[in-house]
C-alpha cells in the first residue's frame, strides 16, 4: 500500500515537471495529450507483465503441487496400499503450504518403493538365473543380467506370484528335456527315410542338441518350437515325396500300358509302383529320396515326349475322321485355326491328352449323331440335287432348236427327257416335303439347318422362287405364242380367200386387227425380259427358244401346202400392210 502511494507521489512529481517544461516550450495542446496517452499505455504494459508473471507462478505451484499429488497417489497404487498413516486426507492453507505438507509423505513413500523394488529385482533375478538354465545356458553373469521390475505393480500379491513362478520353473526344467529327446528320435527316424544328414539338420537347429558337443542340451521355448517345426517340415516333406512318387507310379503306369513298354525297363521303377499298394507308414531308409524322384520324374518326361508324338498322330487321325464325317453330310466342320492351336499346344505340351482325346471323341460323337439325325433329309437334298440337274438339262435341251433332228443319239436324248419332265414334276412336292422336314429338324435342334455352310431353308425358297418365277415367264410365253398363232392363221386365211393382186392387201379390218394384236404382244415380250433381268437371262433365253420352235412349227403347218412364190407373195404382202398406207 506504501508503495503504491510512493509511485502516484513520484508520477505526480513527474508529471507535474512535464507540464511545467511544456508551459516553459510552449508545446501545444495536441501533442501534450500525445505524450500522456503514450505515458498511459506504457504503464499499462508494465502492469500487465507483472500480472503475467504472477499468473506464471501461481500456476508453477498449482503443477508442482498436482504432481506432487500424483506422484503420491501412484506409488500408493503400485505398492498396494490405501493410504499413509498421518497424513491427512484434506490439505489447506496457501499453495506453498500445502506443498510444504505433502513433500515429508511423498519422501516416505519414495523410501518403501525403493525397498519394494529391490526385494522384487531379487525374485526376478533367481526366476531369471532359473530360465537361463532352462533355457540351456551353462553359464549365468548375475552382474551383467538386467533385471527389468515393472514399478507399475509392486505389491505384495505381485511378489507372491513371481515367488510361485520361480517354483514352477523348476518342475519344467525335466519336463522340457524329455520332449527335446522326444523330438530328437523323430528327426533321425525322418531323416533317414528321407535320405538326409540328421547331424546337419539338429546342429542347424542348435549346436548343443548335438550330442557331439559335449554341452548341455538348450531346452528353451525357441528351441523347442524350432524342434516341433523340423519334425512337422520332415513329415511334410516326407508326404510331399510319398504323394509325388505315387503320382509318378501311376503316370509311369500309365504310360507303360500305352506305350507297351518291356518289363525290363518297368523293373528299373519297380520301388517307385509299390509305394502305390503301401497303405501303412513308409519307414523303410532311403525309401523317399530326392534322387529317386528325379529318375522317376525324367522317365516319365521321357515317356511323354513320346506320348506326345503319338497323342499327335491320333488327333490327326480323330480330325481327319471328323472333317470326313461333316464333309460326307454337309455339316460345318471346325475352323482350321482352332485345330492348328490345339495341334501347337500338343506341340509344347500344354494340353493335356487325354482331355484331348475325349473331347475329339466328343465331337466325333456329336457329329455322328448330328450326320444319324440329317440322314433322311439328306437323303431328300440327294434328290433334289439330282432333279435339278435334270431339270437343267430339260431346259438346255428345250432350247436345242436341233433337238427333233435326225441324229446320232436323238431317239436315246428324246427317252432322257420323258424320264426328266416325270422327275421334273416331282420336284414341287420334294421341296415341300423339305421344308417341313428341314423346319421340324430345326425346332427340335435348336438350329439351322446349314448344307455346306448355307441355310437349307434358304436355298429351297429362293428354288421356290426362281421356279416360280420361270413358271410364270413361260406362262407368258405360251400367251405370246397363242398371239402369234392367231395372227398368222388369220394371215393364212386372208391370204387363201382373196385370190391375185387382192392377196398383196388387207383390209382396214384386218389390218387393225392384225396390228393391234401384234403391238400388245411385242409390249409383253419385251416386259417379259425386262423382269428377268440379268440374273435370269438363261430362262430369258429359255423363253426366246420356245417362241423360235413354236414360230418353226406353225410356220411348218402353214406353209405345208402352198408353193414357194405364194410364201413370198404372203411375206411381202404382210411386209407391205406395216410399211405404207392401204389402198381404198
Amino acid at each position: 500500500m506504501r508503495s503504491s502511494t510512493m509511485l502516484e507521489t513520484s508520477c505526480g512529481y513527474l508529471l507535474q515537471e512535464l507540464k511545467m517544461i511544456w508551459d516553459e516550450v510552449g508545446e501545444d495542446q495536441f501533442e501534450r495529450e500525445k505524450v500522456l496517452l503514450d505515458l498511459e499505455q506504457d504503464c499499462l504494459e508494465v502492469y500487465r507483465r507483472k500480472v503475467d508473471s504472477a499468473n506464471i507462478s501461481r500456476a508453477r505451484l498449482h503443477q508442482e503441487l498436482a504432481e506432487a499429488e500424483a506422484e503420491f497417489t501412484h506409488l500408493l497404487l503400485s505398492l498396494g496400499e490405501r493410504s499413509l498413516p498421518g497424513r491427512p486426507e484434506k490439505m489447506a492453507g496457501t499453495l506453498k503450504e500445502q506443498l510444504d505438507s505433502i513433500t515429508p509423505a511423498l519422501r516416505e513413500m519414495r523410501l518403501r518403493k525403493e525397498e519394494r523394488v529391490s526385494q522384487f529385482r531379487a525374485v526376478q533375478g533367481q526366476i531369471q538365473k532359473i530360465s537361463a538354465e532352462i533355457a540351456g545356458q551353462s553359464e549365468y553373469d548375475d552382474s551383467s543380467s538386467v533385471v527389468v521390475v515393472n514399478e507399475n505393480d509392486l505389491s505384495l500379491k505381485k511378489l507372491e506370484e513371481y515367488q510361485i513362478e520361480l517354483q514352477r520353473l523348476h518342475n519344467e526344467k525335466n519336463e522340457r528335456l524329455q520332449r527335446v529327446e522326444k523330438h530328437i528320435d523323430k528327426v533321425y527316424n525322418l531323416s533317414a527315410v528321407l535320405g538326409m544328414d540328421s547331424s546337419m539338420i539338429i546342429t542347424k537347429v542348435h549346436p548343443s542338441l548335438n550330442e557331439l558337443c559335449g554341452m548341455s542340451k538348450n531346452i528353451s521355448d525357441s528351441i523347442l518350437a524350432k524342434l516341433n517345426s523340423t519334425v512337422k517340415s520332415l513329415e511334410e516333406e516326407k508326404q510331399k515325396r510319398l504323394e509325388k512318387l505315387r503320382q509318378l507310379g501311376r503316370a509311369l503306369a500309365n504310360l507303360w500300358n500305352l506305350m507297351d513298354t518291356p518289363s525290363g525297363e518297368r523293373q528299373l521303377f519297380r520301388h517307385v509302383i509299390d509305394l502305390l499298394s503301401v497303405s501303412s507308414e513308409v519307414s523303410d531308409p532311403g525309401s523317399l529320396t530326392s534322387s529317386i524322384i528325379q529318375q522317376a520324374e525324367a522317365e516319365v518326361k521321357r515317356l511323354d515326349q513320346l506320348k506326345a508324338s503319338k497323342m499327335k498322330e491320333l488327333f490327326l487321325k480323330k480330325q481327319n475322321e471328323l472333317e470326313e464325317i461333316c464333309n460326307k453330310s454337309h455339316m460345318e466342320i471346325p475352323s482350321q485355326s482352332e485345330m492348328d492351336n490345339i495341334t501347337s499346344l500338343i506341340n509344347s505340351g500344354e494340353i493335356d491328352h487325354a482331355d484331348l482325346l475325349t473331347s475329339m471323341d466328343e465331337q466325333i460323337l456329336r457329329a455322328k449323331e448330328e450326320a444319324s439325325s440329317r440322314k433322311a433329309i439328306m437323303e431328300k437334298v440327294e434328290k433334289w440335287m439330282l432333279a435339278r440337274d435334270e431339270e437343267r438339262w430339260l431346259e438346255e435341251y428345250s432350247r436345242d432348236e436341233n433337238r427333233y433332228s435326225v441324229s446320232r443319239g436323238a431317239h436315246k436324248n428324246l427317252r432322257r427327257a420323258e424320264r426328266a419332265r416325270i422327275t421334273v414334276n416331282k420336284i414341287p412336292a420334294l421341296v415341300d416335303l423339305l421344308i417341313v422336314k428341314t423346319k421340324s429338324w430345326e425346332e427340335e435342334r435348336k438350329k439351322v439347318f446349314l448344307y455346306d455352310e448355307v441355310p437349307l431353308l434358304a436355298m429351297l425358297e429362293e428354288y421356290n422362287m426362281s421356279r416360280q418365277e420361270r413358271e410364270e415367264e413361260k406362262q407368258r410365253q405360251r400367251e405370246k405364242k397363242k398371239v402369234q398363232s392367231q395372227v398368222v392363221v388369220e394371215q393364212e386365211n386372208l391370204f387363201v380367200s382373196r385370190p391375185g393382186t387382192s392377196s398383196r392387201r388387207l383390209s382396214n379390218g384386218s389390218l387393225n386387227g392384225g396390228f393391234t394384236n401384234a403391238v400388245p404382244l411385242n409390249r409383253r415380250v419385251s416386259l417379259g425380259i425386262q423382269h428377268l433381268g440379268s440374273n435370269n437371262i438363261n430362262s430369258a433365253t429359255q423363253s426366246i427358244s420356245f417362241i423360235k420352235e413354236g414360230r418353226k412349227a406353225q410356220g411348218e403347218k402353214m406353209f405345208a401346202r402352198p408353193s414357194l412364190a405364194h410364201l413370198r407373195d404372203e411375206t411381202a404382202s404382210v411386209v407391205s400392210t406395216f410399211s405404207g398406207p392401204v389402198s381404198p
